[in-house]
C-alpha cells in the first residue's frame, strides 16, 4: 500500500517522493491515492490563499498564484492531457487518427489557444471566488480525481496500451469500490461546508464525468490517460464557474 501512495504522488506530481520499482504489484493501489494529491493541493492553494491575504497582496496577484499553483504542484501532467485532447478534437478526423494526435510530441495550434483560454478564465474566477468557495473548491480537488480514477477503472479504454490502460491492468478488483467510498466521503464534505453549493459541486462533476463518457466514447472509441487529464481540467474549471456563479447569484437574490 505505501509503495503505490509514493507511486501515485511520483506519477500525478512534482512532489519529491522515495523511488520504489513501478510494477504492477506496486500500482495496484495507486489510483486509490490519487485523491490524495488532490487534497494536498487543495490544502496549499487555501494556505497560499491565506498568506497571500495576510501579507495584502492585491486580487490580481493573488489569483495569478492560485492559477499556477495546481500547475506547479501536479508538473503540467493534466494540463498536457487537456491540450493534447483539445488539438484531437479540434481535427475534425476519425477517432483512429485523433488517438494518433493525442501520442504526438508537437504542439498544435488550437492546444495553444485554448492552452491561453483556460488560463485567463481560471484567473479571472479566482480573482471573483470567495474564501467559502475555496475550501468547497479544495474538496473539489479530491473530488475531480475520483471521478478521473473512476474513469480509468470502470470505462470502456479506446487503447490497449497507454498510462490508463497500465492503470486500470495494474488495479485490484476492490479499487473501484474504494473509489466508491471516497467519492461518498467527498460528497459529505461538500454538504457539511455548505449544502446547497455543496450540492451545486457535486452535480457540476456528475454531469461533467458524463459528458467526458459520451465524448470519449463517441471521438475516440473510449478513455485514455490524456482524456483523464483532459476531464480534470475541464471539471476543475466547472466547478470554479458553478462555484463563482452560485455565489454570485445568492447575492443578487
Amino acid at each position: 500500500m505505501l509503495n503505490s501512495l509514493v507511486i501515485a504522488f511520483a506519477m500525478y506530481s512534482k512532489i519529491p517522493m522515495p523511488k520504489v520499482e513501478w510494477k504492477e504489484k506496486n500500482m495496484s493501489y495507486s489510483l486509490c491515492f490519487f485523491p490524495l494529491v488532490g487534497v494536498v493541493t487543495g490544502l496549499l492553494e487555501l494556505f497560499c490563499f491565506h498568506v497571500l491575504k495576510y501579507l495584502s497582496a492585491g486580487k490580481v496577484m493573488t489569483a495569478a498564484f492560485m492559477t499556477v499553483l495546481p500547475v506547479l504542484i501536479n508538473g503540467g501532467i493534466h494540463m498536457d492531457g487537456f491540450l493534447d485532447t483539445v488539438d484531437a478534437k479540434s481535427s475534425w478526423k476519425p477517432a483512429e487518427e485523433r488517438l494518433k494526435i493525442l501520442k504526438d510530441p508537437h504542439t498544435g495550434a488550437f492546444a495553444i489557444i485554448y492552452g491561453i483560454v483556460y488560463l485567463l478564465a481560471v484567473l479571472g474566477l479566482y480573482t471573483e471566488i470567495t474564501e467559502k468557495g475555496l475550501q468547497l473548491l479544495a474538496v473539489g480537488f479530491a473530488y475531480e480525481r475520483v471521478l478521473s480514477g473512476l474513469s480509468v477503472v470502470t470505462l470502456k479504454k479506446a487503447k490497449k496500451d497507454g498510462m490508463a490502460a497500465k492503470s486500470a491492468d495494474a488495479a485490484k478488483k476492490n479499487v473501484k469500490w474504494i473509489m466508491g467510498a471516497e467519492l461518498a466521503v467527498c460528497g459529505a464534505a461538500f454538504i457539511i461546508l455548505h449544502p446547497v453549493y455543496g450540492a451545486v459541486c457535486m452535480v457540476t462533476g456528475l454531469l461533467c464525468f458524463f459528458y467526458y463518457r459520451h465524448m470519449a466514447y463517441k471521438l475516440f472509441g473510449g478513455v485514455t490517460g490524456d482524456l483523464a487529464g483532459w476531464f480534470l481540467q475541464v471539471c476543475e474549471l466547472l466547478l470554479m464557474l458553478a462555484l463563482v456563479f452560485s455565489e454570485k447569484l445568492a447575492a443578487f437574490l
